[in-house]
């Protein structure tokens, strides 16, 4: 029987790129849910649930699929440090997978960006640049986020350790800040780069999106994947089996 899902923000960029993603693996989308529709209606009558609407309502999504049972996948960004602390214990109800990027690549880069973080001490420093189209509505983008937050647990640094761009004289670099820098323009999918900068030598790596099939891949294999998970909040290493 085909994977039944219900898409939340269904006609947005990534909801049209998922319903395709959903219609090559085989899979339906049973309910195509946007503002002003029945969200629990929809949900009952589905497998399992694909987030990628606003960061506003997540909390009644993941209520609504903890309440129907129903395994979770959420793609959403933009939500608050304190408050996704809080949304993360919620979705801990049921089987989840939460991540800011669904692409094979991104989290191949996601390991990589771990390792280079453990081997290369405080004298590499670290910088991550994204840029993302101009309709883009948060900064910095989930996924850029998710690197910031591998340098910080690998160097036991601290969110206050972050630097949002630079302005006017802010003196030498320091050994313990992390750079982080937003630009915005044109129809760009998605880069980013993560720099680590030494005296002598330079460490950069770096995936470049073309298409949004990627992440709406992503996200449809990891609706498969959850299926029949014991309730917690998982990312896609655990998907790919790069934990």
């Amino acid at each position: 029987m085909a994977l039944r899902i219900a898409l939340i923000g269904s006609r947005g960029r990534m909801g049209q790129a998922i319903t395709a993603a959903a219609h090559e693996s085989g899979a339906v989308i049973s309910a195509a849910i946007d503002a002003g529709d029945d969200v629990a209606a929809g949900i009952a009558q589905s497998d399992v649930v694909i987030d990628f609407s606003s960061h506003k309502i997540t909390a009644e999504i993941i209520r609504l699929a903890a309440a129907g049972r129903k395994p979770l996948v959420i793609g959403t960004t933009g939500h608050p440090a304190d408050e996704k602390k809080h949304l993360l214990a919620a979705a801990a109800q049921m089987p989840c997978v939460w991540s800011g990027n669904y692409s094979v690549g991104v989290n191949l880069l996601f390991a990589l960006t771990r390792r280079a973080a453990s081997v290369l001490g405080s004298d590499y420093d670290a910088e991550v640049v994204e840029m993302h189209h101009r309709f883009k509505k948060d900064a910095p983008s989930g996924t850029a986020a998710r690197l910031l937050e591998i340098i910080l647990e690998e160097r036991k640094l601290t969110a206050e350790a972050l630097r949002h761009g630079r302005e006017g004289i802010t003196g030498e670099r320091t050994s313990t800040e992390v750079g982080i820098h937003a630009l915005r323009g044109g129809d760009v999918v998605g880069d980013h780069t993560v720099m680590f900068a030494a005296l002598g030598e330079r460490l950069e790596l770096t995936h470049k999106a073309s298409d949004r099939g990627i992440f709406a891949r992503g996200s449809i294999r990891a609706a498969h994947w959850i299926i029949g998970r014991p309730d917690g909040v998982y990312d896609m290493q655990d998907v790919l089996g790069l934990r």
